[in-house]
């Protein structure tokens, strides 16, 4: 019977998924190179430690950062240019030396993560942000140390200072956003109790969660968080899963349900045995698909990581075209030398280095915690693109909870009852909704299912066995055409219902029709792919007039009917070949080809079914409107990319040729510490658009 599960009907499409079967489509899982050397423990894995690591760095930024200001109100006091500018005379004796004493302390513990950050880029051959800040930092203290020691000219100690306390702001403000980005990782991961209650017989044990066993049998007392993935042996509760499958409601689970580590019990006792633990439970699997998203680099993040790498080539030869026009044009050293300390502060690429992969962080976090797994970035990126949607019929527009309407038989030698009796026994292992539907009959009729021998499934057709010396098909009617079997005319009396037919020793015996109800969320879902024009299509095996009535219904554009499993790669192909970016929603092993084919590949199923599916996307639940979020979500993230990208690079243009000086002969020049300050802003603002993606999720 371990087969039964690639039962199929009239979807014949549903089949459970199977993870060998599964093709990946290849995807770059390359690590985000987060600019600047050392500095790239920014977007560590989300694991444990490289949350703590990120914690830790986060508060040596700060240390450094409050050690730096008080050291620079000294410095801004008895600084002599400071001190002309405000009108006041305060020196100490041996002054330079107090200043040079407090700012070699800035320099080298203030400045310390941007030095070590830009020896780490030289040994790597790739300069970047701290290359331009070190290089900032060092000409200021090692210029203004040389005026301290007979050197003619003025220092800027003063700038130094607050150049580093500024850089070292924006910095710990920017890695508090990037920590911000992984805390609904660190939710997930904290979700697992730390304990089980382990059943022994008559004894209760509580045991460490790594020494949890599959086939252990546990008890969760009310309000606690089930340890593992599982089915109910005992008892039933309402339980919440809405941090793993984004839905708000809690879930009435019964005997045999199946549970998810991670999920909050309500108010009643359950037993439950084990199925997967650790690295294979469902809960480990999201955040490890969560976790490789947020490292794959997209197309969007090649280009942010190029155009930071051009940015430092160019910062470096205008700041020292800079300091080279400004000494031909008969400036002081010491003033050029300023130029071109202010050009190389302003050109860190830093807000362009944190655009792109902020905005990643965030968007997989937050569709994970909404029932959005993303596998690919790209194509999640791309589901702007998308002009024609094919979904699938049953369990997604539908509910896919059918219901026997009609049982007729057209045979003298079988009632509509043993027709349904001896079809039960194929169905009885079978997760297919419409095995499910007369399985239910069966029960509310008190039948006993027979037991079925030599079971096997007809590939798109339906499955057939040996029932009590008979053998008994239940197949779909594009079995009956291909057999040249006449359909009974009153098959069909509502044009909602599904039909299978039931041969037994080769001849019709009868049909059993069922209907699906339309999910109340269908039709919202499909206005908002209107509004975005998005063209709505439906690919089903079911028969025309099934397939005709929920098209009309819905409003749908078109649809394809009695489909076979490889019918749906053509249709993709066939909407491709007239320009369309096609999405394709499926759920099962049969519905792999048409996901691959498709330009995004969306996989609809519920539970822990839904870690072994291969797709760009992954949705929780089968609900339609998680779609219509998703294509919006994955147009609002685009667009704060290329927002962060316009600002960072925006920003750079204009700034450059102001600390350059090209506007000198109109008396306005950019300074160092002015300079840094609007750097820290631009990473701000680039941090703080890209929070602001968290309120687009769910909004049409």
């Amino acid at each position: 019977m371990e087969n039964h599960e690639h039962h199929n009907h009239d979807e014949m499409d549903h089949s459970k998924m199977d993870h060998s079967k599964m093709k990946h489509k290849k995807e770059d899982h390359s690590k985000m190179n987060h600019k600047g050397g050392d500095h790239s423990g920014h977007n560590p894995g989300h694991g444990e430690h490289g949350h703590d690591h990120h914690k830790m760095m986060i508060a040596d930024f700060r240390k450094r950062f409050w050690v730096t200001l008080v050291l620079t109100i000294p410095i801004l006091f008895f600084s002599p240019m400071i001190q002309d500018f405000f009108g006041y005379e305060f020196l100490l004796p041996g002054n330079p030396y107090i200043l040079f004493a407090l700012s070699t302390i800035v320099y080298f513990y203030g400045g310390w993560p941007f030095l070590k950050g830009f020896w780490s880029e030289i040994k790597k051959g790739a300069p970047g942000m701290m290359t331009l800040i070190s290089m900032a930092i060092s000409v200021a203290y090692f210029y203004s140390t040389a005026t301290v020691f007979g050197l003619r000219g003025e220092d800027f100690f003063w700038e130094l200072s607050t150049l580093i306390a500024i850089m070292l702001l924006g910095h710990w403000i920017e890695m508090k956003s990037v920590l911000g980005a992984s805390k609904a990782l660190q939710l997930l991961v904290s979700m697992m109790p730390a304990e089980a209650h382990r059943v022994k017989g008559d004894i209760i044990e509580d045991i460490p969660l790594e020494d949890l066993l599959k086939d252990d049998v546990i008890l969760v007392k009310p309000g606690e968080k089930v340890p593992a993935d599982g089915i109910i042996v005992d008892g039933s509760s309402y339980l919440n899963e809405s941090m793993l499958t984004g839905e708000s409601k809690p879930v009435k689970k019964d005997e045999n349900d199946k549970v998810i580590g991670g999920s909050v019990n309500g108010n009643s006792t359950l037993k439950v045995k084990v199925e997967h633990t650790g690295k294979d439970s469902y809960l480990n699997k999201v955040i490890k698909m969560v976790e490789e998203a947020q490292k794959t680099k997209s197309k969007m993040q090649n280009l942010s990581d190029r155009a930071a790498k051009w940015l430092t080539y160019i910062a470096l030869g205008i700041g020292f075209g800079t300091l080279a026009v400004w000494l031909i044009l008969g400036f002081p050293f010491v003033y050029a030398l300023e130029r071109m300390v202010t050009v190389m502060v302003i050109a860190c690429p830093h807000a362009l280095g944190l655009a792109i992969p902020l905005v990643v962080a965030i968007s997989t976090a937050v569709s994970a915690q909404n029932g959005l797994l993303i596998r690919n970035r790209t194509a999640f990126e791309e589901s702007r693109k998308i002009s024609a949607l094919l979904f699938d019929k049953t369990g997604t527009l539908t509910k896919g909870d059918f219901g026997v309407t009609r049982i007729e038989s057209v045979s003298e030698t079988y009632s509509s009852e043993e027709i349904l009796r001896l079809s039960s026994a194929l169905e009885q292992s079978s997760e297919h909704p419409i095995a499910v539907g007369i399985i239910k009959k069966v029960k509310e009729d008190n039948m006993t299912i027979p037991k079925p021998e030599n079971f096997n499934a007809i590939t798109g057709k339906g499955v057939e066995a040996n029932v009590e010396g008979k053998q008994v098909k239940v197949v779909s009617p594009g079995f009956l055409r291909d057999e040249k079997i006449t359909i009974p005319e009153d098959a069909y009396s509502d044009a909602a219902e599904t039909v299978v037919f039931v041969l037994i020793d080769g001849k019709l015996a009868g049909y059993i029709a069922l209907a699906d109800e339309i999910r109340p969320e269908s039709a919202e879902a499909i206005k908002v792919f209107k509004k975005n024009n998005i063209k709505v299509l439906m690919a089903t095996g079911d028969n025309e007039k099934t397939a005709k009535a929920v098209s009309d219904k819905l409003g749908l554009d078109g649809y394809y009917a009695e489909v076979l499993p490889h019918q749906k790669v053509e249709i993709v192909e066939k909407l491709q070949n007239k320009g369309e970016f096609v999405a394709m929603t499926g759920d099962g092993v049969n519905d792999a080809p048409a996901l691959a084919k498709a330009d995004v590949g969306i996989a609809v199923g519920s539970g822990t079914d839904v870690a072994a599916e291969t797709a760009d996307i992954i949705l929780v639940n089968s609900n339609p409107q998680d779609i219509a979020n998703l294509i919006l979500f994955g147009k609002a993230t685009y667009n704060k990319m290329i927002q962060n990208l316009i600002w960072a690079t925006g920003y750079n243009v204009v700034a450059i040729p102001l600390a350059a000086g090209v506007l000198y002969s109109s008396g306005f020049v950019l300074g160092p510490a002015v300079g840094a300050v609007f750097m820290s802003l631009s990473t701000i603002i680039v941090a703080i658009n890209a929070q602001l993606l968290k309120r687009k999720i769910g909004k049409k």
